[in-house]
């Protein structure tokens, strides 16, 4: 049997066959024939993200006049009603209390439009209209008191001058109930040192 040796430049057949093995599991030579898959590179570890600043939030949003002259709450409403009278004017009905808790507070006004007035655009046309004039005229009322206005149906097609004029007058009315009673109401007693003997 002939030695490699014999034959030089030959590989000895172990090396051949080791080889043959490795080069027919490359991926290259297997499957349709097609290109190695490209190495996918590895992620690099960059610096980390520092987190940003903590987001500033604002001041606190304060109440704006409208929402500060509006009566919102139904407790509110209810007291109004049962410390006043209803009084009458030509196009609505209106109810004046005097707020005991708070006598110098912002004067609030509130709206009942029920839906025996009509569909929701009307009701809301006139709640509209009322507040744009309501608006105009607050500075009319004193401080410390709550005014309901239950307007009627036609107020949504009533002259925008007249009704700005009932309005005024039924503010100014307003005004001078407060004041009358607020002359009635006695004032506080002071109380007086008895006379040293």
């Amino acid at each position: 049997m002939t030695s490699p040796e014999l034959f030089p430049g030959s590989e000895p057949t172990a090396n051949l066959l080791d080889s043959t093995q490795a080069h027919a599991q490359s991926p290259a030579l297997q499957g349709s024939g097609s290109a190695s898959p490209k190495p996918t590179p590895a992620k690099q570890s960059g610096p980390a993200k520092q987190p940003g600043p903590a987001k500033q939030l604002g001041p606190a949003r304060q109440a704006s006049p409208n929402n500060q002259i509006r009566l919102r709450k139904h407790a509110d409403y209810q007291r109004a009603y049962k410390a006043s009278r209803k009084q009458f004017s030509s196009s609505m009905t209106w109810f004046l209390a005097a707020r005991p808790d708070a006598p110098q507070a912002i004067p609030r006004v509130g709206l009942t439009v029920g839906k025996v007035i009509g569909k929701a655009h009307e009701r809301n046309r006139i709640k509209r209209r009322l507040r744009e004039l309501v608006r105009s005229h607050i500075h009319e009322l004193p401080r410390g008191v709550d005014l309901i206005l239950h307007p009627r149906r036609f107020v949504i097609e009533m002259d925008f001058l007249k009704l700005d004029a009932e309005l005024l007058r039924i503010f100014r009315q307003a005004a001078s109930q407060s004041r009358q009673a607020a002359s009635r109401q006695p004032a506080p007693a002071v109380p007086t040192r008895p006379p040293q003997v």
